[in-house]
């Protein structure tokens, strides 16, 4: 399920008038060796900063969303410190590089890299000031806490408390130095690899994207009738339905009890489209969770498979389905391992990834995966794709994808794939297939999305997931 385009809470120009979110903190923040356990607003800071030093240090593999949803469990918050605490974790990875540069000019001694939970105390506590409509008191204040609060940073309390003031009274001289997103936002090695694959311009369209951040698109279960201005959204020329500023949480929204419509990313949506799924035909969705595509599917009237090896995952993609009145066999188990009955007739896969696509949506990717992860994952996508080939019956359909803006994990993997399967042939995305929008095809007539794709309109702004998507057929 995707996130809002504020979901990271609205960020402020400097000297812009801040309104109060929350209670302030009560008790002065020097106040030595007590803290207060009930101080508002507490309890969301430490979980946002254990999520945060939790991916920066340790379990680089845990995606942000679960690290925030576990902690968030584990200390019971309500769903409005859950939504703080997720504001201010994704606005930190959003600004990471920009707030450690921020922050190490203000440190005599540099940023302690190798404080992982000292780093996320103090970027933060920087995020909440520099990004979020909270007081400023508040932030220092209960940063300060957090930091007295913890043994390992009881003694660090005094700097924590130096460095964010700092900030504050900086302020308007940090945001003015923000600079290039590309430069300022991205690792370097992921820049020099959009650089060299999409040239300079759009690269640094695709950092600002992420940093803009992402709309909510929804995919409905049906015809579009009135549901575009029962929930204010824009109709996208896919046919996705883009949602306005969101102010309210997404199931309360109009229709989500009845399952009319589902969140998905409108890039997302395309990959299924183009499988071209008919009533009756047998169609197999691999590595499905959480279950978007499934859904498109079992609209159509197919008879879906839906395969993932995930247990809790498929649990989810369940109840969505039942949420919209759909169905689809379920099956637990690893897509190499897979031995169906008889062939399909079209099958699907969504390929894992190193998930580069969707940095403006979860701007932790770009900082939890390294170029090893690619070389590790080329290697799996090259045997997912040649199973799902095996799954195929002469004449049918395969469509590739991921939600990856790396070549190899797209362009070059299907190219490759072509060159040793001959039996496989290309079959172009057309135009009217993604609502005349012909700069979503590559010259090889495949999809290929970018999250700088429909930024920069008022009425098609919020951007794409970055996507990849190659249909082929079965001729031999």
């Amino acid at each position: 399920m995707g996130r809002g385009r504020n979901a990271a809470g609205p960020r402020r120009a400097a000297g812009a008038t801040k309104g109060p979110r929350e209670a302030p903190a009560k008790g002065p923040a020097a106040a030595a060796g007590t803290v207060e356990a009930d101080a508002a607003g507490l309890a969301a800071r430490r979980v946002a900063q254990a999520a945060v030093a939790d991916l920066l240090g340790r379990n680089r593999a845990l995606a942000l969303e679960d690290a925030l949803a576990q902690a968030s469990r584990a200390a019971g918050l309500d769903a409005a410190d859950a939504g703080l605490a997720r504001a201010i974790a994704t606005v930190t990875f959003r600004r990471l590089g920009f707030l450690k540069r921020a922050l190490a000019a203000r440190m005599a001694q540099g940023l302690p890299e190798d404080q992982p939970r000292l780093v996320a105390l103090l970027a933060t506590g920087a995020a909440q000031i520099l990004d979020l409509a909270v007081p400023d008191h508040a932030a220092v204040d209960l940063a300060v806490r957090l930091a007295k609060a913890d043994p390992q940073a009881r003694h660090l309390a005094g700097l924590v408390n130096a460095v964010l003031r700092r900030v504050v009274r900086e302020r308007d001289a940090i945001l003015a130095e923000a600079g290039d997103p590309l430069a300022a936002n991205t690792p370097d090695w992921l820049a020099a690899r959009w650089r060299a694959a999409y040239g300079p311009e759009t690269a640094a369209a695709i950092a600002r994207a992420h940093l803009a951040g992402a709309a909510i698109d929804l995919t409905l279960r049906g015809e579009a009738g009135d549901w575009p201005e029962r929930l204010g959204a824009v109709t996208l020329p896919t046919g996705s339905l883009r949602l306005g500023d969101l102010r309210l949480p997404v199931s309360e929204l109009p229709g989500f009890s009845e399952g009319a419509w589902w969140v998905q990313d409108a890039a997302a949506a395309i990959p299924a489209r183009l499988l071209g799924a008919q009533a009756g035909e047998r169609i197999a969705d691999l590595c499905a969770a959480p279950g978007g595509k499934t859904a498109q599917l079992a609209s159509t009237g197919a008879a879906v498979t839906a395969l993932d090896r995930s247990a809790p995952r498929l649990e989810r993609l369940s109840e969505n389905l039942a949420r919209l009145g759909l169905a689809a066999e379920i099956v637990v188990g690893d897509a190499l391992a897979f031995e169906p009955p008889a062939p399909f007739d079209a099958v699907l896969l969504d390929a894992p990834c190193s998930a580069t696509g969707t940095i403006r949506r979860h701007p932790d990717v770009a900082w939890t995966k390294t170029e090893s992860d690619l070389i590790r994952l080329h290697l799996l996508q090259a045997r997912l794709l040649d199973k799902a080939a095996s799954l195929v019956r002469p004449g049918g359909r395969l469509v590739y994808c991921t939600c990856s803006l790396e070549p190899e994990e797209g362009e070059a993997q299907v190219a490759a794939f072509l060159a040793r399967n001959a039996a496989f042939a290309r079959v172009p995305v057309r135009a009217e297939e993604v609502g005349g929008l012909a700069l979503l095809i590559d010259a090889q007539g495949d999809l290929r999305t970018l999250p700088a794709h429909l930024e920069g309109s008022d009425t098609l702004r919020g951007g794409l997931d970055g996507f990849f998507a190659c249909r082929m057929r079965r001729v031999g």
